[in-house]
């Protein structure tokens, strides 16, 4: 049952998410909708390395044959943490740089940019 309310959750994350995406007119709701369907992708991983009753993966105090957790999968998800925080700055950056440039953060009203 547990492992349904993950998939559950996951789904319902990034429809939420891509929903939002494709509603947003508004660049800096558009940035969170797309933190959104990144943190689906959090779970999505989680949910894909989860053992039934198995340990963490250190291996100094388990007997040999103990099931563990799959660390590959743990630092998959800190990467996807690193890099959804990275590219959430950037675009916030760039939201910022747009909103000086034009005034307004609502996509119909900016204007394609000439020279």
């Amino acid at each position: 049952m547990t492992g349904m309310l993950c998939w559950a959750t996951v789904a319902w994350l990034l429809g939420i998410g891509l929903y939002g995406i494709v509603t947003s007119r508004n660049y800096v709701h558009l940035v969170g909708c797309l933190s959104v369907v990144q943190a689906s992708t959090y779970l999505l991983l989680l949910g894909i390395g989860y053992r039934w009753q198995a340990g963490p993966p250190i291996f100094y105090d388990h007997p040999p044959g103990t099931p563990a957790v799959d660390p590959v999968v743990q630092a998959l998800v800190l990467t996807d943490i690193v890099i959804g925080a990275t590219v959430t700055a950037l675009l916030l950056a760039l939201v910022l740089r747009l909103h000086k440039r034009t005034g307004s953060l609502d996509a119909g009203s900016i204007r394609p940019l000439s020279r």
